[in-house]
């Protein structure tokens, strides 16, 4: 489905803006929203390009940039850092052979860090596209990765 069809789905009010952009972005083979179609977002909401951007750019979840089938966003708020997020940050990184904000040579993981998944109560956390995976240790992520390959 391209952008337009996408778009066309939803009424043209502003309290749409959201939804369209998750639309778009999770229908787009490399999981990001292109500059023509936050273009047309604009146009058909009658809202500026810069206003549509900043949206974009201010959500952490929306990316303007090419990114895996799978995007993993490992937690480092306060409680997660204190549970040794930081080494499963680099545990990923050694099993995936990229750094945070890379995506894999094959297109199919794209690493990012998150300010907080609200799973404390079984921190450490890191999230798979839209699947939570709580009380992380080095051998589960190993699990979980290989599920995805």
């Amino acid at each position: 489905m391209n952008p337009q069809e996408i778009i066309s789905k939803h009424p043209p009010t502003q309290d749409n803006l959201l939804n369209i952009l998750h639309d778009i972005q999770n229908n787009h083979p490399e999981n990001y929203i292109t500059h023509e179609a936050m273009d047309l977002v604009a146009r058909y909401l009658n809202m500026t390009k810069s206003s549509v951007y900043g949206v974009v750019d201010y959500y952490s979840m929306l990316s303007v940039k090419p990114r895996g089938r799978y995007i993993i966003r490992i937690c480092v708020s306060p409680v997660c850092h204190l549970k040794k997020a930081s080494q499963l940050i680099n545990h990923l990184e050694k099993t995936l052979g990229i750094k945070s904000g890379e995506t894999t040579s094959d297109k199919l993981f794209t690493l990012e860090v998150a300010e907080c998944l609200g799973q404390c109560q079984e921190a450490p956390s890191m999230m798979i596209n839209d699947k939570v995976y709580n009380n992380l240790t080095g051998e589960r992520i190993q699990e979980v990765i290989a599920t995805y390959r």
